[in-house]
C-alpha cells in the first residue's frame, strides 16, 4: 500500500500578467454585510476539507470495515494531497441500520471503528500534520437502541422518557391509523406503532427516515441540554468543529398537522415537507451552538467550526442559517445538484455569492458526498459502471471550477481518484435502508460508498490488511484497479494530480474565501470569470473548442488545453494582474 511518498511538486511560479479585453459584467459580491480583517483570516473561510467515510476509507484490522486507525494511517496521504482538514462520518456506537446515522451513544466510539484512545491519537496526529478534524453530529434523530428510546418504550404513555420523542395516539376507532399522513424520506409511513408493556397495541412515534431512527423532540429542554454536553465532550477532546446532519430539521410543527403533499419527502428523497423541516425555532439552537463554540475559541484563539447540512429550497433560505450568530457555514447543495449546463451553473453561483456571502459567511462548495451519485457518473451522457463517455472530463472540469470559486470546498473520498459510481452492485449486498424499505434501486447510496482502492490489481486493493482479511463490506469491482491510489500517484495526468496541483495553486492565491467575482464575456457554452485577486477561470460546457478567454498557456487545465484554445468539457486557470475595484452586482 502506498500511503506517503516524497513531495516533489510545487505551485506554478511567475505567472504572466494577462490583459483582459472587452466589456465585463459587474462583480458578484456580497450585497450586504461586512467582513472584518480578523474574520477574513479564519481558517474555515477558505478551507478545503476532505470527507472521510470511515467505514470505507482504510481497514487496519482485517475485518473488511474501515476504522479510525486506518484513517490515522492515511493522514500523510491526505496531507500530501493538500487538504486543510478532514470530516469524519459517524463512528459512534450504533446498530448500523443507517451506518452510524442511527446513534446509540453520542459520547463513545463503536468497537468496530476503535475506541476513544484511538480517536485521541487520530486527533493528535492530524493536528501535528496541520489538519483540522470535524465530527459528524446527528441531532435530529437517534437510534431506536439509544437508552432514551428504550426507556420510552418501557415507561409508557405520558412518561418523561416519551416526551423526549414525538409519541402520539393514533387516529381511527382504536388508534390503528398514524397520527398524521406524513411519509418518511427513506420510504413508507413516518410513524410506527409500538407494543406497550402489557402487550397491547399502543402509541405511535415519529421517524422521518427509518423506524430505527426516532426523531428527537427539541421542544423538550432536556434534549438541547444533553447535546450541549455532547458538544463539550468532543470539544474537550480537541476537535475543530462539527458537520451537522439534517441541520434544517430538529423542530416539527407543534400541532403535527396533515401535509398537503405527504409523499414529497419520500418522492424526492429530500427534506421538502414544510411542516417537518425548516421551522423557525431551529435558529435558536444554532445561536446557542455558535455561542458554545465561541466560548472555546475565546480560551485559545482557535476557531471551532459549525457547518450545516442545510437542505432548503433556495440560497436565500440557506443564507438565514449562516447569519453572523448562527452556523459558520452551510453546504451549498445547489451546485451539487446542478445539471451540466452553463446557464444553470452561472445562476447557482451568482445566487450563492449574492445571498450567502452577503451574510458575511463564505460559500461552502461541494460536488460529491456520501449520499449522491459521483460526478464521473452523474455527468456522463448515459449511465455506466465504468469511466465512459464525457463523465470523467466533465468531473475534472467541474472540480477545477469549484476550487477556483471564492469560499470553502469539500472533497468526498475517492473524488480525487476519479472514481465512478458502482451502479451494478447485486441486490443481495446492498445495505442502504432506502433499498430495503422501498425495494427500489433509485436513490440508493451504496454505489458511492464502496471501499477505496489503494493498491494492487484485485480486491481488496490494499483497503484491508492481512492475508486472511475479510472481504470488504461492499464488493469492489475489478475496474477499481484503474483508479487505485498507487497508480494515481504515479500518473501525472491523473485526477489525483489535478486535485493536488489545483489545491497548491489555490493556496498560493491571496484571496481564497474573500473577494469579488465578475463574469467575463464568453461564447454561449462557456462560463468565464475573473476573481478579485486576478485568477481567471473558464469552463467549456460544450463539446467543441473555443477561443480561450485569456492569452498564453493556462496555469492549470483539466485536460489538454493548447495555448489560445479551450477545448470542450475542459476548465482552465490563468492569472491576470488585479485591476481596479469592481462595482457591486445589482440585486
Amino acid at each position: 500500500m502506498l500511503i506517503a511518498t516524497a513531495d516533489n511538486g510545487s505551485p506554478a511560479e511567475d505567472a504572466p500578467s494577462l490583459p483582459l479585453t472587452g466589456p465585463a459584467a459587474p462583480a458578484v459580491r456580497p450585497a450586504t454585510g461586512t467582513t472584518s480583517p480578523d474574520t477574513a483570516q479564519r481558517w474555515w473561510r477558505d478551507a478545503v476539507i476532505y470527507q472521510v467515510y470511515v467505514r470505507s476509507f482504510l481497514d487496519s484490522t482485517g475485518d473488511g470495515i474501515g476504522d479510525l486507525a486506518g484513517v490515522r494511517t492515511g493522514l500523510p496521504y491526505l496531507k500530501k494531497l493538500g487538504v486543510d482538514g478532514i470530516w469524519l462520518s459517524p463512528f459512534y456506537p450504533s446498530p448500523q441500520h443507517d451506518h452510524g446515522y442511527d446513534v446509540a451513544d453520542y459520547r463513545d466510539v463503536d468497537p468496530v471503528y476503535g475506541d476513544l484512545a484511538e480517536f485521541d491519537l487520530l486527533v493528535a496526529d492530524a493536528h501535528r500534520l496541520g489538519l483540522k478534524v470535524l465530527l459528524d453530529i446527528v441531532p435530529n434523530h437517534c437510534s431506536s437502541e439509544h437508552p432514551w428510546f428504550r426507556a420510552a418504550l418501557k415507561d409508557g404513555p405520558g412518561s418523561e422518557a416519551r416526551a423526549l420523542f414525538h409519541f402520539a395516539d393514533g387516529r381511527g376507532t382504536d388508534g390503528e391509523l398514524p397520527p398524521n399522513n406524513w411519509r418518511a424520506m427513506f420510504g413508507g409511513p413516518a410513524w410506527s406503532r409500538v407494543t406497550e408493556a402489557d402487550g397491547t397495541a399502543g402509541q405511535w412515534y415519529l421517524h422521518m427516515f427509518t423506524p430505527e431512527q426516532p426523531d428527537l423532540n427539541w421542544r423538550n429542554p432536556a434534549v438541547p441540554a444533553d447535546f450541549d454536553e455532547v458538544l463539550r465532550f468532543w470539544l474537550d477532546r480537541g476537535v475543530d468543529g462539527f458537520r451537522i446532519d439534517v441541520a434544517a430539521g430538529l423542530f416539527k410543527h407543534p400541532e403535527l398537522p396533515d401535509s398537503p403533499d405527504p409523499s414529497a419527502d419520500e418522492r424526492t428523497r429530500d427534506s421538502v415537507n414544510p411542516l417537518a423541516w425548516n421551522q423557525p425555532e431551529v435558529h435558536q439552537v444554532w445561536r446557542d451552538w455558535r455561542a458554545l463554540c465561541e466560548e472555546y475559541t475565546a480560551r485559545d484563539g482557535r476557531d471551532r467550526l459549525l457547518v450545516g447540512e442545510v437542505s432548503v429550497r433556495t440560497p436565500s433560505e440557506q443564507a438565514a442559517y449562516v447569519r453572523p450568530d448562527e452556523l459558520h457555514q452551510a453546504f451549498f447543495f445547489h451546485l451539487l445538484t446542478a445539471r451540466w449546463d452553463v446557464d444553470t451553473f452561472r445562476t447557482v453561483i451568482s445566487e450563492a455569492l449574492t445571498d450567502i456571502a452577503g451574510t458575511g459567511s463564505t460559500v461552502t462548495w461541494v460536488l460529491n458526498n456520501h449520499d449522491q451519485v459521483r460526478t464521473v457518473t452523474r455527468y456522463a451522457t448515459e449511465p455506466s459502471s465504468g469511466p465512459s463517455g464525457l463523465g470523467p472530463a466533465r468531473a475534472r472540469a467541474a472540480a477545477l471550477l469549484m476550487l477556483a470559486l471564492p469560499g470553502a470546498a469539500y472533497i468526498y473520498q475517492g473524488e480525487e481518484l476519479g472514481l465512478p459510481e458502482v451502479v451494478d452492485l447485486p441486490d443481495e449486498v446492498l445495505t442502504d435502508p432506502i433499498f430495503h424499505r422501498t425495494g427500489s434501486r433509485q436513490h440508493i447510496r451504496d454505489g458511492c460508498r464502496v471501499p477505496l482502492p489503494w493498491s494492487g490489481h484485485a480486491s481488496p486493493f490494499g483497503f484491508t490488511a492481512g492475508t486472511d482479511a475479510a472481504r470488504p463490506w461492499l464488493p469492489q469491482p475489478e475496474w477499481f484497479a484503474d483508479h487505485a491510489t498507487d497508480r494515481a500517484l504515479a500518473d501525472t495526468r491523473s485526477f489525483w494530480h489535478l486535485y493536488r496541483e489545483g489545491l497548491q495553486l489555490r493556496r498560493s492565491l491571496p484571496q481564497l474565501g474573500e473577494g469579488t467575482l465578475r463574469w467575463l464575456p464568453s461564447p454561449p457554452q462557456v462560463l468565464a470569470f475573473e476573481r478579485g485577486d486576478g485568477l481567471v477561470c473558464a469552463i467549456n460546457f460544450g463539446t467543441e473548442p473555443v477561443t480561450a478567454p485569456a492569452p498564453g498557456a493556462p496555469l492549470l487545465a483539466s485536460g489538454d488545453c493548447p495555448t489560445g484554445t479551450l477545448p470542450g468539457s475542459t476548465a482552465a486557470w490563468w492569472m491576470h494582474a488585479p485591476g481596479s475595484a469592481s462595482v457591486p452586482a445589482p440585486r
